[in-house]
């Protein structure tokens, strides 16, 4: 999957727990895209089986889009905190920088930054 996707998917998973639901009107406004490009993603996610729309436009991801989307936020979370606690980089920039490692981090690197951070984390007793 394309970076792009991803994002959409990361994007729709986010909506989805701060919102409740999620429209293509919500994607293009919190990604800032123009509609008929969050449209053609949402096309190609839904062909691709990873949501479904119905009649009234309101976006689901499915198990198989959930879990993908799930995937992608734990890297992206893993990775942030592991830039904060390793690396003293602020949350901002952290923030940025993980959104954009996170597509192209291999999964034996992922898998270590995973490692330390839980590590880390069961060191110093910080819930995650």
């Amino acid at each position: 999957m394309q970076e792009s996707g991803e994002n959409y998917l990361e994007t729709i998973l986010l909506l989805k727990e701060r919102n409740g639901s999620v429209r293509s009107i919500d994607i293009a406004n919190e990604l800032g895209y123009a509609k008929p490009s969050v449209s053609r993603a949402v096309g190609i996610l839904k062909k691709d089986g990873l949501i479904v729309v119905d009649s009234g436009g309101l976006i689901e991801l499915t198990e198989a889009g959930q879990q993908k989307a799930d995937s992608i936020y734990e890297r992206h979370r893993m990775i942030s905190e592991y830039l904060v606690q390793t690396l003293h980089i602020d949350e901002v920039t952290a923030e940025a920088d993980a959104c954009r490692i996170e597509h192209v981090i291999s999964g034996e690197t992922f898998d270590k930054i995973k490692a330390y951070v839980e590590k880390y984390r069961k060191m110093f007793q910080i819930d995650s």
